[in-house]
């Protein structure tokens, strides 16, 4: 079966939406994040300014007049004042202040650095009238100068804080612009990502559910005995596998029918594996509506492992024709099984495994188990309020014998449902409308007892506390199978 170029699997259709979804969501929220963080930068800047170019005030109206005040008072020198080294530090900071600042808002600082330069020059003619001796007077008179300077400065520093607060303003209400904008194109993306979402699961149970519904149509015309139907090759990956054991099991089917007309001495041989064929169809179209179930729920991980544990259950059966597998492979066989029903009679089924890996390279005849099992099911615990427990053990035994048992905790059966059984079982008279747990306890009676060559086959204890089917058969190598019976490896 040739690959489609269409074809792709659930879990990428799932990981293409999450994708879309990702980016519809998180593109947007970084962009606004990003704007915000940028608005919220200047705004810090803008306060930062604001609050150097205030202290700034202090020393420019304060500070430095009373500095020129306390030298010509003679109070102090004009190196211990240090007004020179305040001076420079004023236009250091405003300097610094105007290559932080907008254009519009800088020329506030351009004249008053320019101003400040008058304001030194003030400050030297003080100290060349001290140099010469020159009347107080006069250098007070300077000192008028210098306040009235001092006062223009600040003033102009006034100026650019009000222009800053006004830009802090415009700042503020851009950015409650950006956030409202941001808020309004969040909700429009959620709802977009909602229809996107919508539509992609839409999208996707449609992709899972149409080839589901084609296998549930073509198993139900197996079931029904129409072996030649086929299942056409599918774009879902994980039901790839399904399509080709289905139809390999359809041939499989078509070709023991051919050859139980053709070849009389196994009759009773073909007759016995049709009868073990025909439950798989009637197994697998339950197992499918589960499935799609399911896929209509959205709930893709149990779609996952539905499919891959009914695939592999199936590979199990079929075993390349072979009619003995390794007990490993049995143990497998009846553990997807009980995964498959365990998920759809969910709290009722309990089940316990102990088949030590010791005894699994050991060969058996398949599908021995499976049918048990599947009658303490639909026998045992299905029937039962509150369900109950399947427990199936496998040991190998001191005479060299292997021992198999199925035990469950429902409903049992009475003195006289445990005589009509066994008297069945004596009988050995299977029939293709059998249903008593799947192909029924008798055929696989009837089977142990034909292919290891034994008159007893199963042995059955039951009661109010439940049921407990065991067998006894030899155990075998694979060298020991005759070349005449198939094996699977």
């Amino acid at each position: 079966m040739k690959r489609s170029r269409n074809e792709k699997s659930i879990i990428g259709r799932i990981s293409d939406m999450s994708h879309k979804l990702v980016v519809m969501l998180v593109v947007p929220i970084i962009i606004s994040l990003v704007l915000m963080l940028l608005y919220a930068a200047k705004y810090h800047s803008s306060i930062v300014r604001m609050e150097t170019i205030a202290n700034l005030k202090q020393v420019v109206e304060v500070d430095i007049p009373g500095a020129a005040w306390d030298i010509v008072s003679g109070r102090d020198t004009i190196t211990g004042t240090k007004i020179y080294t305040l001076i420079r530090d004023v236009n250091e900071t405003i300097e610094k202040t105007t290559e932080q600042s907008d254009a519009e808002n800088s020329l506030s600082l351009i004249i008053a650095g320019r101003t400040m330069t008058t304001l030194r020059n003030y400050v030297d003619r003080i100290r060349d009238n001290i140099e010469q001796m020159v009347p107080v007077v006069e250098n007070e008179e300077v000192q008028v100068e210098i306040r009235d300077v001092a006062t223009l400065v600040g003033s102009m520093l006034n100026d650019y804080i009000e222009q800053e607060i006004a830009l802090s303003a415009k700042m503020s209400v851009s950015l409650m612009l950006v956030i409202v904008m941001t808020a309004v194109m969040e909700i429009l993306i959620v709802l977009a990502a909602l229809l996107v979402r919508n539509r992609s699961v839409k999208d996707t149970t449609a992709f899972v559910r149409q080839p589901i519904e084609r296998l549930e149509e073509v198993t139900a015309l197996l079931a029904d005995g129409t072996l030649d139907a086929r299942i056409t090759d599918t774009d879902v990956t994980e039901l790839r596998n399904l399509t080709i054991q289905v139809n390999t099991m359809a041939d499989h089917l078509e070709t023991m029918m051919e050859r139980s007309v053709k070849d009389a001495k196994n009759l009773r041989k073909a007759e016995l594996r049709t009868l073990q064929a025909q439950i798989n169809p009637h197994f697998l179209y339950n197992t499918l509506e589960a499935i799609v179930w399911k896929a209509e729920a959205g709930d893709k991980d149990e779609v996952i492992r539905l499919t891959s544990a009914l695939s592999d259950f199936f590979r199990i059966s079929l075993s390349s024709g072979a009619d003995w597998i390794p007990i490993s492979q049995e143990k497998k066989h009846i553990e997807g099984y009980l995964k498959i029903q365990q998920t759809r009679y969910r709290d009722i089924l309990r089940y316990e495994i102990d088949i030590p890996d010791e005894i699994g390279e050991f060969y058996m005849l398949k599908l021995m188990l499976q049918p048990l099992v599947e009658n303490a099911i639909y026998h045992g615990i299905k029937i039962k309020r509150g369900g109950g427990l399947i427990k199936v053990t496998g040991r190998l035994c001191e005479d060299g014998n292997l021992e198999f048992s199925v035990r469950d905790t429902g409903l049992g059966m009475t003195e006289e449902q445990l005589s009509q059984l066994n008297e069945r079982m004596k009988k050995g008279q299977p029939s293709v409308t059998e249903r008593s747990g799947g192909f029924g306890l008798v055929n696989v009676n009837l089977r142990i007892r034909l292919y290891y060559n034994l008159v007893d086959g199963l042995r059955i204890t039951s009661g109010p506390d439940g049921t407990d089917v065991s067998f006894k058969v030899p155990s075998r190598t694979r060298e020991e199978i005759s070349e005449n019976e198939g094996v699977s490896g």
